[in-house]
């Protein structure tokens, strides 16, 4: 099935935007969204009906904070999911850049180039966006901009590039059994992680479907990380030893296209901080949300890349840790 009338909608929302000024951003947004549209950010956005009320939530504050915004895209695929509300969803990522010369919610000005990193899912129909979920990496931003909230990540911190072989960009539909054969793999990579038990070492699990050199590019306070053996050391071990009672709560939406895919949830998973995850001591008690994304490209057959974001301020704030001093931004009910 092709994705193109999905594909083309979702590029000219993104080509008014990148015209858009704080006056005229609410006006374009309802150009092609449902009246009714859903839509989903990172603490402090969090959910949002509409366009206006998107408008002024995010749109608005970051076009006066970084004039002149580009949208630098490195991944573009659609799909069909058949998660949650199901059907065809548009994907990607990439970074805005842009001069950061206001603060932008507690960030503060930099009068630098800033690069915040995104991914974002719509999902379309009738010829309208009707649902929507932008992750961005706010930690990733608030360290170029000076500061550093968190203690020193175990991996690397990077502003990260788009996939080694360039090809993320799928204007043009690419031949459906390269997408199944990517969303089964994840699949497999999902059902590993969920049945690991069965492994009698994490090097034995993740041969199973990653490459010896994969890239595992996780976000601000976690950082990158290259091949299994530093993945492991890096990000595994840590997660695994500091955060117990993992629950799996499913995804909104998980779909491929060639040899991309992703998903998201709202949220992921719910865990137990029961050591220092990232710095942050754990009480052991306190149950936190992970709200992620992943994206991954597929080389033969097994994953080469995954992009990972997480809802870093809304994990912490759950454990009572406001990073950015988010909490005056967030409206009481």
């Amino acid at each position: 099935m092709s994705f193109q009338a999905e594909k083309a909608l979702v590029l000219d929302h993104y080509d008014a935007l990148s015209r858009a000024t704080p006056d005229t951003v609410a006006e374009i947004l309802s150009e092609r969204t449902a009246p009714d549209w859903l839509w989903r950010g990172v603490r402090p956005f969090e959910s949002r009906c509409g366009a206006r009320d998107v408008a002024e939530t995010l749109w608005q504050p970051l076009l006066a904070a970084m004039p002149g915004l580009q949208r630098r895209p490195d991944i573009f695929f659609a799909g069909h999911s058949d998660r949650a509300t199901g059907g065809v969803w548009v994907v990607q990522m990439g970074h805005l850049m842009g001069l950061l010369d206001q603060p932008f919610l507690t960030i503060p000005a930099s009068r630098k180039i800033a690069m915040l990193r995104y991914a974002e899912f719509n999902r379309v129909e009738n010829g309208r966006i009707t649902e929507t979920a932008f992750f961005c990496d706010l930690l990733h931003m608030a360290r170029q901009a000076g500061l550093n909230p968190l203690p020193r990540q175990t991996a690397q911190h990077l502003v990260q590039p788009g996939p080694l072989t360039h090809d993320g960009l799928l204007y043009r539909d690419a031949d459906p059994a390269e997408g199944r054969e990517t969303l089964d793999l994840i699949e497999r990579m999902i059902g590993d992680i969920n049945t690991r038990a069965r492994f009698e070492t994490p090097e034995q699990e993740l041969a199973q479907t990653w490459h010896d050199d994969m890239i595992w590019w996780g976000p601000e306070g976690i950082g990158a990380t290259y091949t299994i053996p530093r993945y492991i050391e890096q990000h595994q071990r840590p997660f695994r030893t500091h955060l117990s009672d993992r629950v799996f709560n499913g995804h909104v939406a998980r779909l491929a296209e060639g040899s991309y895919g992703g998903f998201f949830g709202w949220p992921n998973l719910s865990l137990t901080n029961s050591g220092a995850f990232m710095g942050v001591p754990g009480d052991g008690v306190t149950r936190a949300d992970m709200r992620v994304v992943d994206i991954y490209r597929r080389a033969g057959d097994r994953l080469a890349e995954n992009w990972i974001f997480i809802d870093m301020p809304h994990f912490l704030a759950m454990q009572g840790v406001d990073v950015l001093g988010l909490d005056a931004l967030v409206p009481t009910v």
